[in-house]
């Protein structure tokens, strides 16, 4: 009954098109001074110690790095890049904007960002050549979605504050933990190079099919130049993947060197971005960290009276004595989360969905980070379609098409997208063979 009056409260004030962020404060709120003897002054502490977790840094300093490096000509020289590398298949520089979004992703971690940095300049350059507008924008709008899925990655993060630090036993009553930020990141390596071949095909066919415009091969020394105007850009995923793996920093510590590193290579060496432009980088990028953490914020505060009413537990105890194996759970998980993609964006679904959903998969037999990873591709499909899809929207704003014709061009690469999640859910090697390999399972 607590669960059927907690969700009904949320979702009657999120109906009212009220922010998802005091939807969750307030129904927290209502049911702690109505329905149950927590003290107040418990919740006043879980407050502030819910966002005292040091992973919760690396949000910021990930939303600064890609702020400066969508400003700073980092994207530009990459889709030149990647442009010298494959502009001479079918659909040249729909190829290259795919390519382009999969590096820009492996530095920025986040997708809309990605679609801006990346949309803004290669959607003109496209039409300009006699691409269609929606093969344009269906290739950008999806691609951009790499952005959570190939690390770093702010949605990553997210999982793991969410369920660290509960309490969790396997289907043999052993205690389970919770992945971290790093298993996570290197697991996402393996699915987001997929993903991203399996969005490349997509756009080959599709233009070899319809015969669309092609790019002069470039030579060895053409190509060799674009690498050596990125390499400052690239080297920001060395830094990152490879610092973490090497144990030379954490995550988080990880995040601050990104942020650091792409400012300076925005301001003093590609010198696409002055000075005095970099406070106008800071207000955006802190007015971004900000309603990220509020949200988490009311998220945790949320979990806690999830856990204080024992509901997870609950849940999961009564999932396993139905008898629904892994196959049926994750199959309802995939369902459950792809709903909610048309009505939260991926930060609030992560935050709420999360804790409730992972002592269940951990009872079932589920690895941790093979379901966090299961969790960010459900978020990718969900910011890809309407009418919450951030992606569209981003690209839309660039494309000036609207929100329906977006949908119908971005269709072939979402059942891509959908035929991948599918792979994803039932083969656990994908997400685990890496983390595994390298010794950090």
């Amino acid at each position: 009954m607590n669960v059927v009056i907690i969700f009904s409260l949320l979702v009657a004030l999120m109906l009212t098109g009220m922010p998802i962020s005091i939807a969750l404060g307030l129904t927290v709120l209502t049911f702690l001074f109505t329905m149950t003897s927590v003290p107040i002054e418990s919740v006043a502490l879980k407050l502030f110690t819910g966002i005292e977790k040091f992973e919760i840094m690396a949000i910021p300093f990930f939303i600064l790095a890609g702020n400066f490096l969508t400003h700073g000509g980092v994207a530009r020289r990459m889709i030149a890049f990647a442009s010298s590398m494959v502009g001479h298949w079918h659909g040249g520089l729909g190829l290259a904007g795919v390519m382009a979004c999969a590096l820009f992703a492996a530095v920025s971690g986040s997708s809309p960002a990605t679609v801006v940095a990346i949309g803004s300049i290669i959607l003109p350059a496209m039409q300009k050549q006699g691409f269609p507008p929606r093969f344009g924008a269906g290739v950008v709008a999806t691609s951009g979605a790499l952005g959570i899925l190939i690390p770093p990655s702010i949605v990553m993060v997210m999982y793991a504050v969410a369920t660290a630090g509960q309490v969790v036993t396997g289907p043999e009553g052993e205690r389970v933990t919770s992945a971290s930020v790093g298993q996570l990141f290197m697991a996402g390596v393996i699915p987001g190079l997929m993903l991203a071949t399996l969005l490349g095909l997509t756009t080959f066919y599709r233009a070899w099919k319809n015969n669309y415009p092609r790019m002069p091969q470039a030579n060895w020394a053409e190509r060799w130049t674009s690498f050596r105007e990125a390499i400052w850009g690239l080297l920001l995923i060395v830094i990152v993947i490879g610092g973490i793996y090497s144990g030379a920093f954490t995550p988080t510590e990880a995040a601050a060197m990104s942020a650091v590193y792409a400012f300076v290579i925005a301001v003093f060496v590609y010198k696409d971005m002055r000075l005095r432009d970099v406070p106008r980088v800071l207000l955006a990028s802190a007015n971004t960290s900000a309603m990220l953490l509020y949200i988490i914020t009311n998220a945790v505060l949320f979990s806690f009276l999830m856990t204080h009413e024992n509901i997870p537990q609950t849940m999961a105890a009564w999932i396993v004595d139905t008898g629904v194996g892994w196959i049926g759970f994750l199959l309802f998980v995939n369902i459950l989360l792809l709903l909610a993609g048309n009505v939260m964006e991926p930060s609030s679904i992560v935050l709420i969905m999360a804790p409730i959903l992972f002592p269940v998969a951990v009872k079932l037999g589920i690895d941790p980070i093979h379901f966090g990873i299961l969790i960010v591709v459900n978020m990718e499909v969900g910011m890809c379609h309407p009418p919450v899809g951030l992606n569209l929207y981003v690209a839309s704003s660039i494309t000036r098409m609207g929100i329906t014709e977006l949908t119908i061009a971005v269709w072939p690469w979402l059942l891509t997208m959908l035929g991948f999640l599918v792979v994803v859910t039932y083969i656990p090697a994908i997400s685990l063979w890496l983390p595994r390999t390298l010794g950090m399972m």
